[in-house]
């Protein structure tokens, strides 16, 4: 099923409209992220997956540009969703809805870089190889700016970071509001991964429950550093059928240009 969405090279026509949740759904009417703007460039455009909600697009013009006031250098730009985003064969359980976007950690001058170069780019972990703490060769000041600006722009829901990145940011931020819609999850050490809310009037689309109350500099991290998240425990194989996307997600996948 994941194949057929990701050779569909288009979007579905009509308003934009977002169908179920960000781990189960898709997206109709979705916008091109442009590979090149003010203060961004996106990479890999040969997964052809720099499509979203028209809310995305803007809100990674207004992050490029915030970065850029503050002197901050060009942003790289990760995945966003497939063309009627759905399920992707590889690299991703979620960004099915076109509200999710993968913003790169690399705060280094960046001159214009072409699409077959931005194939092969490679970014440095900002996290220790042990995930104790963010490495000091690489972390920046500029780092929490760049993901403060992210949490704090109107409509997002969180913005996924490594636990490493969290508890230097709770060392430096603590009670900030913004550090409630930072949150730690495996891997995005060379990466925050911004998620937004359903955009106003999309009544088809599921929010996942909001983070819990507080800054999150709290028991809640230092689970992270426990033996049982360090090294968790195989999962059995399930014998029940993965949950089916909503219904009317078929509509969108078949719908034609």
């Amino acid at each position: 099923m994941a194949t057929r969405w990701a050779a569909v090279a288009g979007p579905a026509p009509g308003p934009p409209r977002v169908v179920g949740s960000t781990a189960l759904g898709c997206i109709a009417g979705a916008q091109a992220l442009p590979p090149d703007g003010p203060g961004w460039q996106a990479v890999r455009l040969s997964r052809n997956r720099g499509w979203g909600h028209p809310a995305l697009v803007a809100f990674v013009r207004d992050l490029a540009g915030a970065a850029r006031a503050r002197g901050l250098p060009a942003l790289w730009i990760g995945d966003l969703a497939q063309p009627r985003g759905g399920p992707m064969p590889y690299g991703h359980a979620s960004h099915q809805t076109g509200l999710d976007a993968d913003i790169w950690l690399d705060l280094s001058p960046k001159q214009h870089t072409s699409a077959a170069a931005r194939e092969n780019i490679r970014v440095a972990s900002v996290v220790l190889p042990d995930e104790t703490g963010v490495s000091r060769s690489h972390w920046q000041p500029g780092h929490a700016t760049l993901i403060r600006l992210a949490a704090e722009a109107p409509g997002v829901d969180r913005v996924l970071v490594n636990h490493a990145i969290k508890r230097e940011l709770c060392r430096a931020h603590a009670g900030a509001p913004w550090l409630r819609r930072v949150r730690p999850w495996r891997g995005h050490d060379a990466h925050m991964h911004v998620r937004l809310r359903c955009p106003p009037g999309e009544a088809e689309c599921r929010d996942a429950p909001p983070p819990p109350p507080g800054d999150g500099c709290d028991a809640s991290l230092a689970w992270w550093l426990t033996p049982e998240a360090r090294q968790p425990a195989p999962r059995p194989p399930s014998a029940e059928p993965p949950p089916p996307l909503p219904a009317a997600c078929a509509a969108v996948l078949d719908q034609r240009r």
